[in-house]
């Protein structure tokens, strides 16, 4: 599996202490790089020289000579972006290989700091968005409301969202995958307040 550059943690979403193939210190990423990945947010692969040291996609000879990226350089691109934001003054790890991008969110929605209303109507304009551009506008709005709660996410995982939502039937593969992850859940918080609030209008039984 290729060594994306937040892929700085454990199973469990700690810090490791080295890189597992060179050995080299990690810990939490440098400040100034995470300044440096930030400044892709908006821009397109390639734009931004100072993000050239993290890509880790082989490089594709023929687009490269016509001056272009693939799709999966693209995806690594913006990946790193949102990553930046998200892990800028953080402590923690933002991101964790066993929270996918419909479980951050549906813990977003229960989190008390933004009306579940308002999240849900943010993630139904990222699912339903049919262009890369249109999602990672959206997505990013998401991931910086994940920031203020201190969630993270699977960034392998949002990475590949990315990629598949360049090509319509993996993108409404990728959205079944949302739902599932998101809606049901949602549904099932909705199910079990209703289902207090009508117990607490019931008698005590005696």
């Amino acid at each position: 599996m290729t060594q994306r550059y937040w892929n700085r943690v454990t199973a469990d979403g700690g810090w490791l202490a080295h890189d597992l193939r060179t050995g080299r210190p990690l810990g939490p990423p440098p400040g100034e790089d995470l300044a440096a990945l930030r400044a892709g947010l908006g821009r397109n692969a390639g734009e931004v020289p100072a993000m050239w040291r993290f890509y880790t996609c082989p490089v594709d000879d023929q687009l490269a000579q016509r001056g272009q990226w693939s799709v999966e350089q693209r995806a690594e691109h913006a990946a790193l972006a949102l990553y930046g934001l998200h892990q800028q003054s953080k402590s923690i790890s933002m991101h964790h290989p066993k929270v996918p991008l419909g479980k951050a969110l549906h813990r977003l929605r229960t989190s008390e700091r933004f009306s579940a209303q308002a999240v849900d109507a943010r993630v139904n304009a990222a699912a339903t968005s049919t262009r890369p551009a249109a999602l990672l506008m959206r997505l990013r709005g998401l991931v910086d409301q994940l920031r203020v709660i201190n969630q993270p996410v699977d960034y392998d995982g949002l990475m590949r969202l990315v990629q598949d939502w360049h090509y319509e039937d993996r993108r409404r593969s990728a959205r079944r995958r949302w739902a599932v992850e998101y809606q049901v859940w949602a549904q099932q918080d909705d199910a079990r307040a209703n289902g207090a609030a009508s117990n607490d209008g019931a008698p005590t039984p005696s």
